[in-house]
């Protein structure tokens, strides 16, 4: 029996070491869920600034929604590898929060189910962008991405719109979310907000995901972050802050007209729900 104890002991310390160092680390209070292009970037360096909260050790963790890299999913590396993310409980001051941003979690199907039943009290926050705007901005950030992804980009702006229904259609039916090609030719489906913040009102109150409008933060950043402060129970920062935007693309293009007619009518009725079930009209229509 003492032999066999010996022989475990090394086993037994080392899964006590872990569980200090995963107990040690803190869970998020409150996650930027999306949508892509949509100023994410630009929120979590804002947010970065105030006294009160703590930033992940990476803007996108991308745990809820299984990662971005090909052939690992992150969410079955379990809650120890998420907490590794953030800072340690003794860091932490009376009162201040942690936080991280990762856009491709409003998307996923399965991450609001996934964060309930790890985070059933986090806050959320959603940053909605013109669904046009967002889907042709998606579209020339892929396009920056060639070099360096498998799924280029080289059909023109309507023809990629066009195609996004076949080109999906194969991963979509195998549920396989994690696969590159889902997050780049997805540039009408993260336009579709109401689906998937639906799925959000199903595992928490309502009252716990604040809807902010993306052209809000471009416009007046200032006069947004005093609203977020509030939702999150934060001081409002004194004398404002360095609100020059994040991540912002550089090779913008003019898109034909009749390519903005098509997704601004596509998009049209999606619009008008989402404005219905908000009680907010975000005047995307032009």
């Amino acid at each position: 029996m003492g032999s066999m104890t010996r022989l475990l002991r090394p086993a037994m310390e080392g899964a006590r070491r872990r569980l200090r160092q995963m107990q040690d680390r803190v869970l998020p209070d409150f996650v930027i869920i999306g949508a892509q292009k949509s100023g994410t970037s630009s929120l979590y360096r804002y947010l970065a600034q105030h006294p009160q909260v703590r930033e992940s050790t990476v803007k996108e963790v991308h745990y809820f929604d299984g990662g971005i890299e090909e052939g690992t999913d992150t969410y079955a590396l379990g809650e120890r590898w998420y907490r590794m993310h953030f800072p340690r409980a003794s860091e932490m001051a009376p009162g201040v929060q942690a936080y991280e941003a990762s856009p491709l979690y409003l998307l996923h199907p399965l991450a609001a189910e996934r964060m309930a039943r790890l985070l059933p009290r986090v806050k959320l926050v959603a940053i909605l962008r013109n669904p046009t705007d967002r889907a042709l901005s998606h579209y020339f950030h892929n396009v920056r991405k060639n070099a360096v992804r498998r799924c280029k980009e080289e059909l023109a702006p309507g023809a990629a719109m066009a195609a996004e229904e076949a080109r999906l259609a194969a991963v979509l039916a195998r549920g396989d979310y994690g696969d590159e090609a889902y997050r780049a030719y997805s540039y009408k489906a993260r336009g579709r907000y109401l689906e998937q913040l639906e799925r959000y009102w199903a595992h928490f109150p309502r009252e716990r995901l604040l809807v902010l409008r993306a052209e809000d933060l471009f416009e007046d950043p200032a006069g947004l972050m005093g609203g977020l402060c509030d939702f999150l129970g934060l001081d409002r920062l004194a004398g404002g802050g360095d609100f020059r935007p994040a991540n912002v693309g550089t090779n913008r293009e003019a898109v034909d007209e009749a390519v903005r007619a098509e997704l601004d009518a596509y998009f049209a009725p999606m619009n008008r729900a989402l404005y219905a079930a908000l009680g907010r009209d975000f005047g995307w229509e032009s």
